[in-house]
């Protein structure tokens, strides 16, 4: 069912995953403006509104107001300063979210181009999981993918077996 170009292994993993725990009558809040993934969602039969780009220290308005029965929020915890407030402040029952893991190997990601674009955490499993259990969610299932490059040299070997993704499937246990 993938596109012949779908646009790469993060994409066709983290569809997958979604698929396998929310239905396409539930309605998804999409942490984040409009992206290539908010559009496969969308044509794979999933009701989603996006943020508007926010900044989601700042003003979680939006998180706040929504009556989504899911949200979603693919590789945006690491660019928060405060995700705990996020996390805290979801009213629905669901959440699907991914991040980059922490690698030993390389330095946390900047852009150079970007000052919005860097990463103010990069976690390692059992903390994302303990920051999503202090905030109130219970993880059902959880995933871990690598993500090779066709690089030479030994950091992009320890990629191709070293877990850079993480995601999880977790349901509101309190509010």
């Amino acid at each position: 069912m993938y596109e012949k170009n779908f646009p790469n292994k993060r994409f066709k993993h983290t569809i997958s995953f979604l698929k396998k725990h929310i239905t396409t009558t539930e309605t998804i809040l999409d942490l984040g403006v409009e992206n290539p993934f908010s559009k496969i969602m969308i044509k794979h039969g999933y009701t989603v509104k996006n943020t508007n780009g926010e900044d989601l220290d700042e003003d979680i308005s939006n998180i706040k107001n929504s009556k989504a029965n899911v949200v979603t929020a693919f590789e945006i915890f690491e660019h928060l300063l405060s995700p705990y407030t996020v996390l805290k402040e979801i009213k629905a029952n669901k959440l699907v979210a991914s991040i980059p893991l922490k690698l030993w190997f390389a330095p946390a990601y900047k852009s150079k181009t970007d000052k919005r674009d860097r990463h103010y955490h990069e976690f390692e499993d059992w903390q994302f999981d303990w920051l999503l259990e202090k905030t109130g969610w219970k993880i059902i299932d959880s995933q871990k993918w690598t993500n090779p490059t066709k690089k030479i040299g030994i950091r992009p070997i320890l990629r191709w077996f070293t877990p850079r993704y993480y995601i999880v499937y977790a349901e509101r246990v309190n509010k």
